[in-house]
């Protein structure tokens, strides 16, 4: 996965919108104006980082060399996976897809239900 790719892949999330509110060269992916991917545009190497359970943080960590805990983030709750091709694409879509559900979750029950079109 290239950055224009990870960049679609993750404006596809339902709600999701680009945003730059710390500087220039760190993309942040919001859904309900909450954070779910920081993206390092300046970096020299292709990374992301993802809000993630924090056991499956740990047992993401253990599985793949190029998961670490994220700088400058809650290291219980946020991942960062460098894009080196050791993991498959479509699991760094799945962790992304984790990444906004762990967001969705922390929402108020109506936010929750606004997001996944379940309002009655």
């Amino acid at each position: 996965m290239n950055i224009e790719e990870l960049y679609n892949y993750c404006l596809s999330i339902p709600g999701a919108e680009a945003t730059t509110p710390f500087d220039d060269v760190t993309l942040v992916m919001k859904v309900c104006n909450k954070m779910f991917a920081l993206i390092p545009l300046d970096a020299a190497r292709l990374s992301v980082a993802l809000k993630c359970e924090p056991e499956k943080a740990v047992q993401l960590r253990e599985k793949y060399s190029c998961v670490e805990p994220a700088f400058h983030m809650n290291k219980t709750y946020w991942n960062t996976i460098y894009i080196t091709g050791e993991m498959p694409d479509e699991e760094l879509r799945k962790w992304i897809r984790h990444s906004v559900e762990e967001v969705v979750k922390k929402l108020p029950k109506i936010k929750q239900k606004e997001y996944y079109g379940t309002v009655e």
